[in-house]
């Protein structure tokens, strides 16, 4: 791990605004909204026709991350690093059935940190990844996690255009425009839910509180109200600029698109030519806009409540996604539009309005906020705190970020320096003889069009070095005697295994 040291000053503004932001006891509240599937297709974060007010508005009171990256662009994983502040690599799990906890028992969680001391710690909607055999983490939370139960698709159409996926579960089509109000769907009732549980909050007040809410859109299926489809004109939505995969690059980096072929109307589609992907894009929109929409609901309840001058608020998107760029649809990779994802923290008594540059991960969020709340840094995370970055955005952190995503045996172990990217493929524990290495130069080449590392011998040594200082990434876990995951943990001794292939995790729609 790399970190730039901060100046003296610097650090002692950093330890006022959290002794302020917890003085008298009046410990700040946590307000964490997890999204899934948002990349930074936001108006905030400069995309010309986003219709996002409500997390617009949000930026302008607190800090906006431009340089935020995931530990793995798929939601388990991702998720898994949010809330233990470990890496994918540190944990061993690259997939979407295994739980954490099987491979880092002692873990001690994000809110059951918060929980440790003193907070009331609440999980809504989509927090960890459950399901395909994965499970919620009881310890997490101080009530049990609550999760809505709605239609996923309304319109007669939709209901009857099925068909069963590759897992044998049946899959509706992947968009849906109905006119119905905002609480049909499972994204509306999780804000109704939010903002039942900031009401009574409110009324506790010698309890700090902890409160998660998981939105689920712009996740496919792209369903929202026609109110959001509406928004937007089809015509002027941006459409990939590039549609074939870099040159040079392993042909396993790429990603297939099966999570969207598995979705009923695009099973036999061999190509997603130009109408479908603009109306996917235009679904995507739409989706993101219906998210912001229920994100509105909720912070505009925390304000009327008086609550928002004593909450830390956090916006996270659990990875980005590719729209047709490079020729891909979905996440799955370490290329640029699946790792870099929107990031936004809003403390009390910081200076609204401000941009960062800086380079964070997923991993360091749990310990920024455990900063600005004025509690002791929780020890043996791989994240580091980013809390002077919301007095001074233009402080040093890190000077590189890390993230992975497995190829069957293979794992790219992938550096992003403000510059460059590097990806290193190997299988762990593998000799580095054996690794193909991708580079990118984001400087001259920022849409990844062409793998430049034999044209940079001195950059990937240098971006090798960086890979070198961190501990060799662990196999995927599995549980002795059994070819796959185990999400019980009964009776289950970690032995070392090679990573399995992904392709389940492209076509299980997560």
């Amino acid at each position: 791990m790399v970190r730039i040291q901060t100046s003296f000053a610097l650090a002692i503004g950093t330890c006022l605004l959290s002794a302020a932001i917890a003085a008298g006891g009046d410990r700040p509240n946590v307000l964490l909204i997890c999204v899934d599937d948002l990349k930074p297709t936001i108006g905030c974060f400069g995309d010309p026709v986003a219709v996002t007010p409500n997390i617009d508005a949000l930026a302008s009171r607190g800090v906006r991350f431009d340089a935020a990256y995931c530990n793995q662009a798929v939601c388990s994983p991702s998720r898994n690093s949010l809330m233990t502040g470990l890496r994918p690599q540190t944990i061993g799990v690259y997939d979407l059935g295994t739980h954490f906890r099987l491979a880092v028992p002692d873990a001690v969680t994000f809110s059951q940190y918060f929980k440790q001391h003193g907070y009331r710690a609440e999980g809504l909607g989509k927090i960890y990844h459950t399901g395909h055999g994965n499970i919620n983490d009881k310890a997490s939370w101080s009530v049990p996690l609550w999760r809505p139960k709605a239609a996923q698709y309304v319109q007669p159409e939709s209901l009857q255009n099925h068909r069963p996926d590759s897992k044998g579960r049946n899959r509706g089509p992947a968009t849906e425009a109905a006119d119905v109000s905002d609480e049909t769907y499972a994204d509306g009732k999780i804000a109704r839910e939010a903002i039942a549980r900031l009401t009574a909050a409110s009324k506790r007040e010698d309890q700090p509180f902890f409160i998660a809410v998981g939105f689920l859109k712009p996740h496919l299926p792209f369903v929202a109200p026609q109110k959001y489809w509406d928004l937007y004109q089809p015509d002027a939505l941006p459409m990939p600029e590039v549609v074939v995969p870099p040159t040079g690059a392993p042909s396993y980096a790429a990603v297939k698109g099966g999570e969207l072929r598995s979705y009923s109307d695009m099973h036999d589609k061999k190509e997603i030519d130009p109408q479908t992907t603009r109306h996917l894009i235009h679904g995507y929109y739409a989706a993101t806009s219906y998210a912001d929409a229920q994100i509105g609901r909720v912070i505009d309840k925390a304000k009327q409540l008086g609550l928002l001058d004593n909450t830390i608020v956090v916006l996270w998107g659990d990875h980005g996604w590719h729209l047709g760029d490079h020729g891909m649809w979905c996440k799955h990779t370490n290329y640029e539009q699946a790792a870099r994802i929107p990031l936004i923290v809003a403390a009390p008594k910081s200076q609204p309005g401000l941009v960062s540059n800086a380079l964070v991960e997923t991993v360091d969020i749990y310990p920024t906020v455990a900063e600005l709340a004025g509690l002791p840094q929780p020890k043996g995370l791989d994240g580091i705190s980013f809390a002077n970055l919301i007095e001074k955005p233009d402080a040093a952190t890190r000077d590189h970020v890390t993230h992975v995503y497995p190829r069957g045996s293979r794992l790219g172990r992938a550096i992003r320096d403000p510059r460059y990217r590097l990806v290193q493929w190997k299988s762990p524990g593998g000799k580095d003889a054996t690794a193909e290495l991708e580079l990118y130069d984001y400087q001259t080449d920022p849409l990844e069009t062409k793998n430049v590392a034999s044209e940079n011998p001195e950059v990937v040594a240098r971006m090798l070095d960086l890979l070198a200082q961190q501990p060799e990434a662990k196999r995927q876990w599995k549980a002795k005697g059994k070819s796959g995951s185990n999400s019980n943990g009964k009776g289950a001794k970690k032995t070392p295994g090679k990573p399995k292939p992904v392709s389940t995790d492209e076509k299980s729609g997560t």
